[in-house]
């Protein structure tokens, strides 16, 4: 998220023209093709997806060969000497029977937003501690660059199991200091191979199942844009911007952020909403015993949008088409960022977490109190038990 109406607009502080540090190297080109990325051509059927074989976890339902789960257990993946010691319970010489080793807990965490462009943020993205077990989900705003994309997704593979990934606006800038860049899809598709580079999964793979805590779920990470329908019935929907600029709000993204080989920001959005749709249709239909984990830098849902200082910023943030896939498609958590506000609601018995770190000053409490990023990461699963009506006032996260 980045406003003309705040500091942080249009130049970044940190950044100084150029990235403040080197690119690691050349990667490796992706392993297949993206039939979805190609421009404003018909989007792909659900199978174009991805989706393959998958093995059946324990705790976990039956899985059809089209899903993807992971495909050793927990135990095979850390250097855990419970594992050395579980075949020297069953051969000890003594009579009496002895306790198996507790299997460890896995949970699935998210944060958003870290904005590595921010010498701060990245000062303190390096302090990020090992999670041998757990999950991790980076829901967008990672930074500008694939310098900033490989730091990201370098680290959280370092510390974590499994990492998943969406991308924001802010991946999809095209900065004027990267003159003849990639833009819009190209943009995009240069961030999945480096997600991929590092093992971490993206909207353009399979869904997984999550057989840790508080499952077994879908794993669905979605990407879906906006198109300024977030916006005053009386507004025509041509007229948003300049609606938006009547009190000097002006997304960034309106210079840096192309829909290019779409003629607009909105058709990028509809072809994408149309592929994420028909992919969670299917998913949950081959799959109706299985509660997703939606994952989408942008809220699904309008009335999620609180912005006091810039409410205009709204249009912006999300698509009035993502009002009910919570319900339509069996969510059970649904996680964003995008808007710097960090908070907890719940609606029909789905939880929503808006989970972004944010521009340095935006946590800057949270340090103040002695904390860091692993406790601004937020856990999604197992996660709190839902309220007895399916809805429970706002909670407000400023601290975390």
């Amino acid at each position: 998220m980045t406003s003309m109406s705040s500091p942080d607009t249009i130049a970044f502080p940190s950044m100084g023209g150029t990235p403040p540090f080197k690119p690691t190297g050349q990667f490796s080109p992706v392993l297949t093709p993206f039939p979805s990325l190609e421009g404003p051509t018909s989007p792909p059927p659900f199978k174009a997806a991805g989706l393959q074989r998958a093995q059946t976890f324990r705790h976990a339902p039956p899985v059809r060969p089209t899903l993807r789960t992971r495909s050793e257990s927990i135990l095979a993946m850390i250097d855990d000497p419970l594992t050395a010691q579980a075949s020297d319970v069953f051969s000890a010489s003594s009579g009496s029977p002895r306790s198996l080793p507790a299997v460890p807990s896995r949970k699935l965490y998210a944060i958003g937003d870290i904005h590595l462009s921010f010498k701060p943020n990245r000062i303190a993205w390096e302090d990020l501690r090992p999670h041998p077990t757990d999950g991790l989900i980076l829901v967008g705003d990672v930074g500008e660059t694939r310098e900033h994309c490989e730091m990201a997704f370098a680290k959280a593979k370092s510390c974590f199991s499994e990492v998943f990934w969406c991308p924001g606006n802010h991946e999809l800038y095209t900065l004027a200091s990267h003159k003849n860049g990639a833009r819009g899809v190209a943009k995009y598709q240069e961030c999945v191979e480096a997600a991929r580079a590092h093992g971490v999964i993206t909207p353009e793979d399979p869904y997984t199942v999550w057989d840790g805590d508080g499952g077994p779920c879908l794993i669905a990470p979605i990407f879906t844009l906006y198109d300024y329908s977030f916006k005053p019935d009386d507004v025509p929907i041509e007229n948003a911007v300049e609606w938006a600029k009547e009190q000097d709000v002006l997304a960034t993204d309106e210079m840096l952020l192309h829909p290019d080989p779409y003629p607009t920001r909105q058709d990028w959005c509809a072809a994408l909403v149309e592929k994420e749709e028909k992919k969670l249709a299917a998913a949950v239909a081959e799959y109706p015993d299985l509660p997703l984990i939606i994952i989408n830098h942008w809220p699904l849902r309008q009335d999620l949008v609180k912005l006091t200082l810039v409410p205009r910023f709204r249009i912006w943030c999300g698509t009035t088409k993502t009002e009910n896939w919570h319900k339509r498609f069996n969510a059970k958590v649904v996680v964003s960022g995008h808007l710097h506000v960090r908070r907890t609601d719940w609606k029909d018995g789905t939880r929503f977490e808006e989970c972004s770190l944010g521009y340095p000053k935006q946590w800057r409490d949270a340090k103040e109190m002695g904390k860091d990023v692993n406790d601004m990461l937020r856990e999604i699963l197992p996660g709190p038990e839902p309220p007895l009506d399916g809805d429970a006032p706002t909670l407000w996260r400023r601290t975390g």
